[in-house]
């Protein structure tokens, strides 16, 4: 257990006060997903947040070297010095690209905030159980019903985050975070696409097609240009423009790559969905909740107003309390220990949600980072409230051959009870 040391003396110099002063830090130096933060938490991204260097190195060096090996060499080449508008048109598509990316990368997707503690804390409850005297635990139920434009919809609890999700929230295994209407992790751009950023995700992958056809059409034009003055085969003016078949080559396979996922993130837009629920619930046999009809879907994604973000990244908060849920100050655990966190799992782990095993086939969802948190958890020197209260079951590792007698009966099998209010939202 840490001691607390005394205060130090008020420096001499009034500037470094909040050197001394705080027992408060800024929310992003103490946050519990893998996020990365820059410019003091005005920026969040993901914990693969390198590759979008990768991702700007290859949009970058092919526009470089088509202005200086083809635009370059059209400027002359069309009236009116028109041709100054295939270096201009290139370099504003590009920069608009670059924006694209790093907004979609760099801000927040809609993360859900974690609750300190889980919904209704009664409903954690230690009961014995009469006919064996073993324990059981009472938990909070893994989904609720919610009544969407007349069709049922379930919401799951999340254990790492401790709350119920909202509709369309999902959490990602990456980022280890719950994110508002989650559509995937896109490694290109090391962050989660969401309710927040996802109409700057389809800007991107848009203007990234649209770039890849404007350079592979005029390499075209250039081979033409070096076919019509030089009066020589198409394949020996290819020969002399080395640089042009490279690029034209290189956008093919990039356009099938972009081209792609601009094609079908249009039809999820026109059908109100994204692409974990395209995956997971195949609407198109079954009747979509969240259909709109096709104006409306890309009203909702490209009119509507971009919800402010849930987290103040740059607010104080107390540096304890959220320290010691930081999982930090990892001490070894006792023999004795051990066994009730191993009594732990066990009872959590029989109660899981049938529902889940399906859901992981597409997308790793919360499970894992469950038993990280709670091996997180277990390890903390404070073991904080927001772990299972031990002292209700230490007394019973003194039973010989209780391990065998919680396999035979897992005491978590009962179907936990929904609750009997449905909530019903509109459109």
């Amino acid at each position: 257990m840490q001691q607390h040391q005394a205060a130090p003396p008020p420096p001499d110099n009034p500037d470094s006060a909040d050197a001394f002063a705080p027992s408060l830090v800024r929310t992003y130096r103490v946050w519990q997903g893998s996020n990365v933060f820059l410019f003091g938490g005005r920026l969040i991204f993901g914990p693969d947040v390198k590759s979008i260097f990768i991702s700007i190195f290859l949009i970058i060096v092919p526009i470089a070297v088509f202005c200086a090996m083809v635009a370059r060499k059209l400027l002359d080449d069309f009236p009116h010095h028109s041709g100054w508008s295939i270096m201009g048109v290139v370099i504003a598509l590009t920069l608009f690209v670059l924006i694209t990316l790093v907004v979609t990368s760099g801000r927040d997707p809609g993360i859900v905030p974690r609750n300190s503690q889980p919904p209704e804390p009664d409903d954690y409850q230690w009961t014995e159980n009469s006919s064996n005297g073993q324990l059981s635990l009472s938990r909070l139920p893994r989904t609720k019903d919610v009544i969407v434009n007349g069709i049922t919809v379930k919401v799951k609890y999340c254990d790492t985050c401790m709350l119920y999700r909202p509709l369309r929230a999902s959490h990602c295994s990456v980022c280890d975070n719950c994110v508002e209407r989650f559509d995937h992790h896109c490694p290109w751009v090391g962050q989660c696409i969401g309710l927040r950023n996802y109409r700057f995700y389809y800007m991107f992958v848009f203007s990234a097609t649209l770039l890849c056809l404007y350079v592979h059409a005029f390499c075209w034009v250039y081979i033409v240009r070096i076919k019509d003055s030089e009066k020589i085969s198409i394949w020996r003016a290819m020969s002399k423009s080395i640089a042009s078949i490279a690029l034209i080559i290189y956008t093919f396979v990039c356009v099938w790559f972009v081209g792609g996922l601009t094609v079908f993130h249009t039809y999820l837009v026109s059908t109100n969905q994204s692409t974990y629920e395209n995956f997971k619930y195949r609407y198109d046999h079954q009747t979509n909740p969240y259909n709109r009809g096709v104006l409306n879907n890309f009203k909702e994604v490209f009119c509507s107003r971009i919800p402010p973000s849930k987290n103040n990244f740059r607010s104080k908060v107390p540096r304890e309390p959220l320290d010691s849920y930081h999982r930090t100050d990892i001490r070894p655990l006792s023999p004795m220990m051990k066994r009730t966190i191993r009594h732990m799992e066990l009872l959590a782990g029989n109660s899981v949600y049938n529902e889940q095993e399906e859901e992981e086939s597409h997308y790793r969802d919360g499970s894992e980072n469950e038993a990280r948190s709670k091996d997180g958890e277990s390890k903390d020197s404070g073991l904080t409230d927001k772990s299972l209260d031990l002292s209700r079951i230490l007394h019973t590792e003194g039973v010989e051959g209780q391990e065998s007698s919680l396999g035979r009966h897992p005491p978590c099998e009962t179907t936990p009870q929904v609750p009997d209010s449905i909530i019903e939202v509109g459109q």
